[in-house]
């Protein structure tokens, strides 16, 4: 053998990861930490308050306004059903 030709061909494959474990939200004795919990609870929270945003129901007044709007197309709707009704009968 050569000194010029390589024995060895060097190797295509990426060098080993090894993945850090993250720690776990659980205790040993299966007890969730506070950060957990508080996260949990954070959530939570965070998620009721953009229903309620998005529901556009953050304030009283905005609540009347929802009742009005329901009502005026609970309305709307038994007016086309009575004018429906008019029209299957002929009136």
């Amino acid at each position: 053998m050569s000194e010029t030709e390589d024995p060895k061909p060097a190797s295509t494959e990426p060098p080993a990861f090894t993945p850090s474990v993250p720690e776990t939200d659980y205790t040993d004795g299966g007890v969730p930490t506070f950060d957990f919990v508080k996260d949990r609870i954070e959530k939570r929270a965070a998620t009721a308050e953009g229903s309620t945003e998005l529901a556009g129901l953050g304030t009283g007044q905005d609540m009347a306004a929802l009742d009005k709007k329901i009502a005026d197309r609970d309305e709307a709707a038994k007016d086309k059903l009575a004018e429906i009704r008019k029209a299957m009968r002929g009136e």
